[in-house]
């Protein structure tokens, strides 16, 4: 939570692309085979929502 409260908006929305990347790539590439590693989409999905609030703080607190 530290790391994304100390980048910036291009940063965090440059880390919420990745991350979204990571989980179409892990959804769409273990199609036809068994789930290997589940709890890294879960913390991927999570971290997107944590980046996601902090931007919308951030651009609540600028609006203001």
């Amino acid at each position: 939570m530290k790391e994304i409260r100390k980048k910036d908006e291009k940063a965090l929305a440059t880390y919420i692309k990745e991350k979204r990347e990571e989980v179409r790539t892990f959804r769409f590439g273990t199609a036809g085979a068994g789930a290997r590693n589940v709890r890294a989409v879960r913390t991927a999905k999570k971290e997107i929502a944590r980046s996601l609030t902090e931007l919308t703080l951030r651009t609540r607190e600028s609006s203001k």
